[in-house]
């Protein structure tokens, strides 16, 4: 029987055209098969504090942003829908809103306001920098400061479709909740491979809190209720009842998130003190925005130096507006309104915070008013190159 000689030289042609052919196979179907490996296009950030830290200061420091689609507490419509529930039984349906907004589809609003229409049928829309400048507001430029007013003023009638369309603009979208009080809610999130999750956490010392939650007792009341689970019934927190839950819900986050954390956390949690921010606020928000992977503009530092450089701690009926105010004055005015008989209630209820988060107690009225004793302690920086799990 006859032998069939092949050159190796077509041996080898005949391989090359193979591999060839397996490389091109390989690269297409790599090109049309899922990356989940991959980091999604977004980066996505929850600002996560309570209320009257000064969340909402924080909150316009990313919204005025040019790259940022930024929503303050959207949840507001699932505790408004859904207010005899607790807070624990509405985690889920918070952090699936969450979910919802940080991919841009906003057709997770039809549960709570059905009849949505136009951008203002949104929770205080008109603090979004994004919602007010095109592509949902023709009105503004990217690259402006917006006013709330002037943005409820000609913004408001716009579609509510342009929220959606507005957000899939934007290179990052971010989130400011107080309505979450346990970080292993969030884990699904931080490890679903859709999403580019990092979270800011952002804590004031309790006093200051109360301080401010005094000016504000009515619009707290019916939130009060709902993380007492009181069934629907409005709640004053004269006991400081609420208060006790926020500062448990602070140091559970906190040592979750430095203490024992999974891996999937790397990288993605940051704490700021509000004391810390109003002292030295370029420094601090140069911090956060390199932890975001955004940059600080000059337009946004005129901004910055000037919202915190104002004429005294704001009135009253400003409680939940960014007006210029002097920021350290702020931060310090809860030693000179609260009687000391308060201050000891509130020390009693949240001592586990106040010492965890780096705050000096008082122990008398002499230390509560003698504003050159400093109560606020250096920050212990958390470090992932030192953390052993073993400990």
């Amino acid at each position: 029987m006859a032998r069939i000689r092949i050159p190796s030289t077509v041996i080898i042609l005949l391989m090359a055209v193979q591999t060839a052919f397996l490389l091109f196979m390989y690269a297409r179907y790599s090109n049309l098969a899922p990356r989940s490996e991959q980091k999604p296009s977004q980066v996505h950030i929850l600002i996560l504090s309570s209320w009257r830290s000064g969340s909402s200061f924080v909150g316009q420091l990313f919204s005025q942003h040019p790259n940022v689609f930024y929503l303050m507490e959207p949840a507001w419509h699932v505790w408004v829908t859904m207010y005899k529930n607790s807070a624990k039984v509405l985690h889920m349906a918070v952090r699936d809103l969450v979910r919802s907004v940080f991919l841009c589809d906003m057709s997770v609003f039809d549960a709570y306001i059905p009849w949505k229409r136009n951008l203002s049928d949104l929770f205080q829309w008109a603090v979004s920098r994004a919602l007010c400048s095109a592509p949902a507001c023709d009105s503004f430029q990217r690259t402006d400061i917006s006013s709330e007013t002037a943005c409820k003023t000609l913004c408001g009638r716009y579609p509510f479709s342009r929220v959606e369309e507005a957000c899939k603009t934007y290179s990052h979208v971010v989130i400011k909740e107080v309505r979450f009080f346990d970080l292993k809610v969030l884990y699904p999130l931080l490890t679903d491979p859709s999403l580019n999750l990092k979270i800011i956490h952002l804590v004031r010392d309790p006093r200051a809190v109360v301080k401010s939650r005094e000016q504000s007792v009515k619009a707290l009341a019916r939130d009060n209720g709902i993380v007492l689970s009181t069934n629907g019934t409005k709640v004053e927190d004269s006991k400081y009842k609420v208060m006790q839950e926020i500062c448990r819900s602070h140091v559970q986050i906190y040592e979750t998130a430095t203490l024992k954390p999974p891996n999937f956390l790397k990288d993605r949690y940051l704490m700021i003190r509000f004391e810390d921010l109003v002292r030295d606020p370029l420094s601090e928000i140069s911090e956060m925005y390199k932890f975001a992977d955004l940059s600080l503009t000059p337009n946004l530092k005129s901004w910055i130096y000037n919202i915190t450089h104002g004429e005294g701690p704001g009135k009253k009926r400003e409680a939940f507006k960014i007006t210029s105010r002097d920021a350290v004055s702020v931060s310090q005015a809860w030693r000179k309104v609260l009687s000391f008989q308060k201050i000891q209630q509130i020390q009693e209820v949240c001592k586990g915070a106040i010492n965890m988060l780096g705050y000096q107690l008082v122990d008398s009225e002499r230390e509560q008013k003698d504003l050159s004793l400093d109560l606020v302690l250096p920050r212990r920086q958390f470090s992932w190159s030192s953390f052993n799990p073993k400990q």
